[in-house]
């Protein structure tokens, strides 16, 4: 009888097998899937914050971004691309040993540097329109103050958001696995990444777009006194700052969460015995 789905034990072995073909391509495809990824992310999260940056309502203003952002996963695994975040699941072909180590340390350093350039080239493009001027002004203010709040966190806190960001992204990335279908790869990633959008926890793609979205925007008097953020906090807003005291703790957090997830179900369904005795 044909089912239109994996069981978790095949999809173990389904991201075993498709961990180890992402590590054997050849590097320049996977770098330009990284760029591809970054791309895609950086539309979701575009498309999210002009859908919400004039909702004033917090919980409501969640709730749309998380309905619109997850279109970048979906662009991300069925259009064919490399993410970073999903990508730490290669960490079970790893434990396998159809990969090596350096092989899969290799692979996230690639596929990381293509998300970035990836995720930069939307940010500029969309800084140097005048889409930011939209809502007389607010969504340049919008924004600011986004970019503002993240690179004002303490470090500590940024890793554990962004641990638990990968918990979401991973699991909804197991999940589409499971789809044999687009219909049900769209419906399987759509929930986790909704819940991730509206959640607070930080990824590094997503960072990749917004902080240097206001990077290449703050020199605009106008955003940055609709964005009501106070000078001390803006001036955490730099390169430097968001490099060290946010890319860096959301990197190391993504990895770990999403090494988790793959640890843990390579134990349960490649280490465990599956009945009792």
């Amino acid at each position: 009888m044909y089912k239109n789905y994996l069981t978790p034990q095949e999809i173990t072995e389904y991201t075993i097998e498709g961990g180890y073909e992402k590590v054997k391509r050849n590097v320049l495809v996977v770098f330009l899937l990284g760029i591809m990824a970054g791309v895609y992310i950086a539309l979701g999260a575009f498309a999210a914050s002009v859908a919400a940056h004039d909702i004033l309502n917090k919980g409501v203003s969640k709730l749309v971004t998380g309905a619109v952002f997850p279109v970048g996963l979906m662009f991300v695994v069925i259009n064919g691309a490399d993410l970073f975040t999903g990508n730490s699941l290669i960490a079970m072909s790893t434990y396998e040993k159809r990969t090596t180590m350096w092989q899969f340390i290799k692979n996230l350093g690639v596929v990381l540097a293509g998300n970035f350039i990836g995720a930069l080239l939307i940010a500029y493009l969309v800084a140097n329109t005048s889409l930011l001027t939209m809502s007389e002004n607010r969504f340049g203010a919008y924004v600011i103050k986004v970019a503002v709040h993240k690179t004002n966190l303490p470090f500590k806190e940024v890793f554990f958001l962004a641990i638990l960001c990968n918990l979401f992204v991973c699991s909804g990335v197991w999940m589409m696995y499971a789809a044999k279908d687009i219909a049900g790869k769209v419906l399987a990633g759509f929930f986790p990444i909704f819940a991730f959008a509206i959640s607070g926890a930080e990824h590094i793609v997503a960072n990749m777009y917004y902080i240097p979205l206001a990077l290449f925007s703050k020199t605009n008097l106008v955003y940055i006194e609709g964005a009501h953020v106070t000078t001390e906090h803006l001036n955490h807003l730099t390169w430097s700052n968001f490099l060290v005291n946010n890319a860096l703790p959301v990197t190391l957090g993504n990895t770990l969460g999403g090494i988790f997830i793959a640890t843990m179900y390579y134990f349960i369904f490649k280490k465990l015995p599956q009945t009792s005795k």
